[in-house]
């Protein structure tokens, strides 16, 4: 979790006030490559703010995935990572990513327990 922009701010005006680098790693219980870190991108940019995580998608295209469990609705997370050449866990973050929920159909097996029964 990144820390706040309060905080990234206290600590620059720390350092303005005419601190050490390691001063500042004292009194506010933080590493001194980020005191540093936060020194050089404040001089560079003049912002604080920290960098936004973005999310791709390595392997799974989410068109593709989409259009293949329309296709394939009760398939395997192992058959479609094979088909995609990927892992069933890595087709099971994309689904969540994708907010896809996995609900198999059982009503042939249903039907044949009582058939025998």
């Amino acid at each position: 979790m990144a820390y706040s922009i309060d905080l990234r701010e206290k600590v620059i005006a720390y350092l303005a006030k005419g601190h050490s680098m390691r001063e500042a790693q004292e009194a506010f219980s933080i590493g001194l490559s980020t005191v540093n870190n936060w020194q050089q991108k404040h001089k560079k940019t003049g912002d604080l703010k920290p960098k936004q995580r973005c999310f791709t998608f390595r392997k799974l295209d989410p068109e593709k995935l989409k259009s293949y469990v329309e296709e394939h609705p009760d398939a395997y997370l192992k058959e479609t990572g094979k088909f995609f050449g990927c892992s069933g866990m890595a087709v099971l973050k994309a689904f969540r990513r994708l907010k896809i929920t996995r609900k198999k159909n059982h009503k042939v097996q249903r039907a044949k327990a009582r058939a025998g029964s």
